[in-house]
């Protein structure tokens, strides 16, 4: 046996101990190690893993040749260490019989984590948290795991204002499981820590009131202001700083600089934060020549740049005039080249001499050769086939490029509804500034195209069910397909909508289809929509109990066909169309007050010429700017100045009156059937026009893209007139404004307008019924119009749901006849909302408003009051 069994492993453990820190070359070498045969190798300290796997990952064998001491040993041990499974790692020389070398290996284990127990937060976060440490059972415990998890919790709270923020991590031993720790994370957060003040030291020329508001995130503590927290975030304040520079740079001072910052702690809660600036001397605009254009000339670029000589200086400015990165379409040297295809065009302004406090430049250009499109590829796009999306590209092969084309292109695949617009990402790929070529590849994210409307509610003395499918991303030609369906034909842009709303009084069938490119090669949109809706009598029994006499109804059975084609001019966001509709009135034993008679037929044949022009940007649900405003006509043809008939020897209810002797109280049979004949014939073709305007625009005020301010101002009219003043107005067709401003039910095609914080249709008018003793009766208004502004603020607008706070403010008015209509007498409202808008079901939200006038029911009589008011369905 081997005489110096006993010291050897000692020399061995000691070689690979000073290998492994780095100092073999200066001591020994491994040429000084001796070769050996493995006898065996023997694996200690396991507790839960199995000897013959660690035997296996080492790699080593017996029988195979060994040199000890040697890198082969080493490496395992780096191998093992690698796994992050043992806390101690130590090989050991037990036995050396001639050439053979018997060895053993002996390990502990790092404990696994068992359990995890976190205080100081809410349950809901703990799941957050656990995730963000990536603490979970069966997890090896390490220092590093340990410390790292600390230093992040704490990094978390500090960067969201909890400056004094602190987190233990304690393990203690777990019996009941083998080699188990159970873990207890405790977060104190304390309280935000906040800005008791900004102080300002070396600004002479701007004051600190100015400069404590080029800080857009560091605010100090101030009664009052709620939109902007006083609390330190770090990065903010970072930000800030480089924020406070500008501001002195947009004032003329551009060497102005921040010589030192510092906090002060007042107290657990509160900070004090001084600045120490110089400000240096003002400087002004001298001469701006351009250097190296021959696209365009020194007269146009100094349009677009419009920064005259003898101007403050604003080093700002002239960075945003020549490429301003915050908006994408931005008006500014750099995108009047890239619109016109030098995408590879390069502008920078240089300093080429400052006499006094004169500042000269020069803009240098470097405007590449001109660019063209080569490839355009979409991607992302599971369900809509690629000629949908292609067909709404502004961008082609072989194009010219252009900057404001991918912008436009962008705005309009968000406005089709069937992508997350706020994913809609052009990424510019394979520029070759040689050969002048571009690739442009969309990557798109599918949002649902299809909803559901599913609802039930007790009204009108009975249940009212309501089932209603939309699909606006259909395929018509895929119809019988049994595999197309997904879980109905989809993809080719075509929308399909079915409803039905039905109770006890009344019955409400709806189709529409809808075309976007007729015939494939043109944006012509063709619509077609049928429509059938029953009103039966209701009344009220003894019992109380609404009874219902379907022999007794009244309905319409309307079918309408349009087109609308997109122009070119006055520009390409106006689109012009065209719809005829006919609708059937028929009335069974059924007198409703709009006409005098209970039995008969109405007809309607209408043309409506439209003419609208939208322009939004930011996607179809949250726009953020831009405008969107419609005009439309609708028109019957004048039957009563074509067809030579005398109406005015047609009985009405005001010469009937006018003849009575008790003021209209009595009618006798015979004068209502000859009221019912002479009714039936006035209106037996309706004859009518209807003009009415809606125009929204919307305009960014503050923030990000994610998180902006943006407030949305709207203007709406109406007018309902007639041709001929013996056959009157139509009792269709009117305008009853007030409340929500849902119309899921009507019959009489009635448009119903929103003026939150009054109850619905409550503003509209009251007319005399001269022939049921005077009683008052609302038939609608002729005339009305409404002015509304709304503040809106996103919380969310992910894919699965957009969600969106808003404040209002809202007047608007409804008018029997344009001689009582004043465009200035109006009801006013305010108040706050919320809208969730969900692929699946649509827009849902709720009001809350404030009706500072009386209603039409009760003039005179002070405010209204508040009201709520949920919205399902309406525009956005």
């Amino acid at each position: 046996m081997y005489k110096g069994i006993f010291l050897k492993p000692f020399f061995t453990i000691l070689f690979i101990i000073i290998t492994s820190l780095g100092f073999a070359q200066e001591t020994t070498s491994y040429e000084d190690g001796k070769k050996y045969i493995l006898g065996g190798l023997k694996v200690t300290g396991l507790q839960s893993y199995n000897e013959q796997t660690v035997k296996t990952y080492t790699g080593l064998r017996e029988g195979q040749p060994i040199t000890l001491p040697g890198e082969q040993i080493s490496a395992i041990i780096n191998k093992l260490w690698g796994l992050e499974l043992f806390s101690e790692i130590d090989f050991y020389i037990t036995n050396i019989e001639e050439d053979k070398v018997y060895l053993t290996l002996n390990i502990i284990e790092r404990p696994t984590l068992s359990k995890i127990t976190v205080y100081g937060v809410k349950k809901r976060k703990t799941d957050e948290i656990l995730k963000d440490t990536d603490l979970k059972k069966g997890k090896k415990i390490t220092q590093s795991l340990i410390a790292n998890s600390k230093n992040y919790l704490q990094n978390k709270y500090k960067k969201k204002g909890y400056l004094n923020a602190n987190v233990t991590i304690a393990t203690a031993k777990d019996t009941s499981e083998t080699n188990a720790q159970s873990m207890v994370v405790n977060v104190k957060k304390g309280d935000k820590v906040k800005i008791k003040d900004i102080v300002f030291e070396g600004n002479k020329e701007m004051s600190s009131k100015r400069l404590r508001r080029a800080l857009k995130k560091t605010k100090k503590k101030q009664l009052g202001r709620f939109w902007k927290k006083s609390k330190f975030i770090q990065e903010d304040y970072k930000n800030d700083l480089s924020l406070l520079v500008d501001k002195f740079a947009e004032n003329g001072y551009r060497d102005a600089r921040i010589i030192s910052d510092s906090i002060q702690k007042v107290d657990e809660n509160n900070i004090i934060i001084k600045l120490n600036v110089e400000e240096g001397n003002k400087y002004y605009f001298g001469d701006i020549d351009f250097v190296g254009n021959s696209v365009y000339t020194d007269r146009q670029l100094n349009r677009v740049l419009g920064i005259k000589k003898g101007a403050t200086y604003n080093g700002v400015l002239l960075r945003e005039r020549i490429a301003d990165d915050s908006k994408p379409d931005a008006q500014d040297v750099t995108s009047l080249y890239q619109n016109n295809g030098y995408l590879f065009s390069s502008i920078n302004p240089v300093e080429v001499s400052a006499e006094n406090d004169t500042i000269n430049f020069e803009i240098r250009i470097i405007e590449g050769k001109e660019t063209f499109l080569d490839h355009i590829t979409v991607n992302g796009n599971d369900k809509t086939n690629d000629h949908v999306i292609f067909r709404e590209l502004r961008t082609r092969p072989g194009q010219r490029y252009n900057k404001s084309d991918i912008i436009r292109t962008i705005r309009e695949l968000g406005q089709l509804g069937y992508f997350d617009a706020e994913q809609v990402k052009p990424d510019i790929i394979n520029p070759d500034p040689n050969a002048g070529t571009v690739d442009i590849a969309y990557s798109l994210v599918e949002s649902g195209s299809s909803q559901i409307e599913l609802q039930g509610g007790y009204g009108g003395g009975g249940f009212i069910g309501t089932l209603g499918l939309s699909f606006s991303n259909f395929s018509i030609k895929n119809l019988f397909k049994a595999k197309e369906y997904k879980p109905v034909p989809m993809g080719d842009g075509q929308t399909f909508a079915l409803r039905v709303q039905a109770s006890r009084t009344f019955r409400v069938y709806s189709l529409n289809f809808a075309e976007p490119w007729l015939g494939g090669k043109k944006p012509v949109r063709f619509n077609m929509s049928l429509s059938r809706t029953q009103q039966f009598r209701a009344s009220y029994g003894s019992n109380g109990r609404v009874e219902v006499d379907k022999d007794q109804q009244f309905s319409i059975t309307g079918i309408t066909a349009g087109l609308a084609k997109r122009v070119q001019w006055p520009d390409d966001f106006f689109t012009i169309s065209h719809s005829l509709s006919y609708q059937l009135y028929d009335f069974k034993n059924y007198n409703i007050g709009l006409f005098n008679f209970g039995n008969g037929r109405s007809n309607s044949i209408a043309y409506t010429l439209g003419i609208s022009r939208n322009a939004t940007s930011g996607g179809r649900i949250f726009p953020r700017g831009g405008s969107n405003f419609e005009i439309t006509a609708k028109f019957t043809p004048p039957f009563s100045l074509l067809n030579g008939k005398d109406y005015d020897s047609l009985l009405t209810a005001e010469k009937v009156t006018d003849a009575s002797s008790d003021g209209g109280t009595t009618v006798t049979a015979a004068e209502n059937n000859q009221l019912e004949q002479d009714d039936q014939e006035r209106f037996k073709w309706l004859e009518y026009y209807k003009v009415k305007f809606k125009g929204d625009w919307y305009t960014t005020l503050l923030g990000s893209a994610d998180h902006s301010l943006v407030l949305r101002t709207n203007v709406e009219f109406g007018f309902l007139g007639n041709y001929n003043s013996s056959v009157g107005d139509v009792p269709f067709e009117r305008f009853y404004v007030g409340g929500d401003g849902l119309g899921n039910f009507t019959l009489d095609g009635r448009d119903v307008v929103q003026l939150r914080g009054y109850e619905n249709q409550s503003l509209t008018p009251y007319t005399t019924d001269l022939l049921r003793g005077g009683s008052l009766t609302q038939e609608g208004a002729l005339v009305y119009n409404k002015f509304s502004m709304e503040l809106r603020y996103p919380l969310t607008l992910k894919p699965s749901a957009s969600i969106y706070g808003l404040v209002f403010l809202e007047a608007g008015n409804a008018f029997n006849n344009f001689q009582d209509f004043n465009p200035f007498e109006l009801k006013r409202s305010a108040g706050a909302g919320l809208r969730i808008f969900m692929p699946a079901f649509g827009l849902l939200g709720i009001d809350f408003g404030y009706g500072f006038d009386s209603d039409a029911a009760s003039p005179g009589t002070g405010a209204h009051g508040w009201e709520t008011h949920f919205i399902i369905g309406q525009q956005f």
